[in-house]
């Protein structure tokens, strides 16, 4: 139970809701029963009343010396958020900041296998034992700058490092920035990592094109994975923090834009249900459901987040930076008509919901996680621990080098002889060996070694006894005997030369 109740407030604090003593002893007891119930028989005699003296004991246990315990749950604090709006508008003033330079991003949890409760493949994976799909759950970080015609690519945290669906596949081409780790959760290193990584040289490209200066401010708010001197990792980019307990009425992405790609994967994903259902033959939304997976979605969040429109990237900026929007009448497409549209897709897959499941479903993502959920959670933690596979490093060979070069050789040879125009042949040409040339640099290095590698076995090195030096005369020992091979390297070193005239004048 203590180790259920410890993912549970990791993950209250990964969505900055404060936590107090009575949730704590109330969330404990819940977890408690649901685990007796479980049990069965077995625990009938089992009891727990999550005293305060049992907390006492289970922080010191649990190591949680910094854990903040408030009276009761602190709710969005009204005052701070009038105050800084105000604030925020002085910091932008005095560093001469543009709708442009201006940015925020924001994490979302996303249960990417879920469908309404009332569904069949719901209800059976409710009572199934075992793995429940519906409950995987992944974090993604969202975000772009108060003009809206710039969203930065998704940042994705998954269970595994390498699942089955992405197998053979480069992290690096897809749609989004490929993190992991066992909860899912984004953390201080991942954060960081893609701060320096992706975030800066995103936006200073983005500055570069916009013929802007690359000075940036980003607007966060206090989650436990955002480095408190993350001000100071780069010169160019200021990092102003929104004031606790304010997320909720401040936050830009958070006022809509999260929604709204929630809505549209939602849609993407029944979309594609109803596709395969009505142009495979014997194919139902079971076995679509079966075989959706993470590569599946990942496509699907990269194209929701795509639909996500610049008017709408811009207009949640309304409350806290009221200045950089322009003319914003609401979302061009609102939830509610995107909801609309999943219920007419879902009855054609004879699904019987209702706009209530729909919007169920879609608050379901921000709600704090079950009993149940923090078992499941737990059991995909172990399972993932067990499948692990570490995979082989990467590395140079000089035969994959060398095939690598003939392909390139035998396309090159292929442009030559159907392009009419040499001239642009060769432009080609040159462009392409420029591009590799730090590989053909590589495999000349490996060449080398491997040439010096096989020569030197042609060598035999020789223990010659230690014998007394003749004070009377000078002796050299004899030459090693050449070998077998004639035709060997080694033998044209070691063969006396010939004894013509030309040659010993040579």
């Amino acid at each position: 139970m203590e180790k259920l109740l410890m993912l549970w407030i990791e993950d209250q604090n990964q969505r900055r809701l404060s936590i107090s003593l009575m949730l704590i002893q109330e969330k404990a007891r819940c977890i408690f029963q649901t685990l007796k119930e479980q049990k069965g028989k077995d625990a009938e005699k089992e009891e727990f009343t999550a005293s305060k003296g049992w907390f006492m004991r289970f922080k010191a246990r649990a190591n949680l010396h910094n854990l903040k315990v408030q009276g009761e749950a602190a709710s969005a604090d009204e005052m701070a958020a009038k105050a800084f709006p105000g604030d925020l508008a002085k910091i932008i003033q005095e560093g001469g900041y543009l709708a442009e330079q201006v940015f925020n991003v924001d994490e979302t949890g996303l249960f990417w296998k879920r469908l309404p409760s009332r569904t069949d493949i719901s209800k059976e994976e409710k009572t199934a034992l075992g793995h429940k799909v519906g409950k995987e759950r992944l974090t993604l970080l969202l975000g772009g700058n108060a003009a809206g015609d710039f969203k930065l690519k998704p940042l994705l945290v998954y269970l595994a490092e390498n699942p089955r669906a992405l197998k053979g596949i480069w992290k690096s081409i897809l749609p989004v920035i490929w993190k992991s780790n066992r909860k899912a959760w984004v953390t201080l290193a991942i954060f960081e990592d893609w701060f320096t990584y992706h975030f800066v040289p995103a936006v200073e490209r983005y500055c570069a094109v916009k013929g802007i200066p690359f000075k940036v401010l980003l607007l966060l708010d206090n989650a436990p994975g955002h480095p408190p001197t993350l001000g100071d990792f780069h010169p160019n980019v200021k990092v102003v923090y929104l004031p606790p307990n304010t997320t909720s009425l401040l936050q830009p992405m958070d006022q809509g834009v999260i929604a709204s790609f929630k809505a549209y994967y939602l849609r993407r994903t029944m979309a594609q249900a109803l596709d395969r259902t009505e142009n495979q033959e014997n194919f139902n939304l079971k076995d679509f459901w079966r075989g959706y997976n993470i590569r599946d979605a990942i496509k699907n969040i990269a194209n929701a987040w795509n639909e996500v429109k610049q008017t709408n990237m811009n207009g949640v900026w309304k409350k806290l930076c009221p200045q950089f929007v322009n003319d914003f009448h609401g979302f061009e497409e609102t939830c509610e008509s995107v909801i609309r549209t999943i219920v007419q897709i879902s009855r054609r897959l004879d699904l019987e919901l209702e706009t209530d499941d729909i919007t169920e479903l879609l608050d379901s993502h921000g709600e704090e996680l079950s009993s149940e959920d923090l078992i499941e959670l737990e059991k995909q933690m172990i399972k993932e621990d067990e499948s692990i596979e570490t995979p082989e490093p990467r590395h140079f060979t000089t035969k994959g080098l060398a095939e690598a070069f003939s392909l390139l050789e035998q396309a090159m040879a292929r442009f030559e002889a159907e392009d009419p125009n040499m001239e642009r042949f060769l432009k080609a040409s040159r462009g392409v060996m420029d591009s590799v040339r730090c590989y053909r640099e590589i495999w000349e290095e490996k060449r080398k070694i491997s040439f010096q590698t096989d020569i030197s076995k042609y060598f035999t090195k020789v223990e010659r006894p230690v014998e007394p030096v003749p004070s009377t005369s000078t002796e050299y020992p004899a030459p090693a005997t050449p070998p077998d091979n004639p035709d060997s390297p080694a033998a044209a070193l070691t063969a006396s030369p010939p004894s013509s005239p030309a040659t010993s004048q040579q």
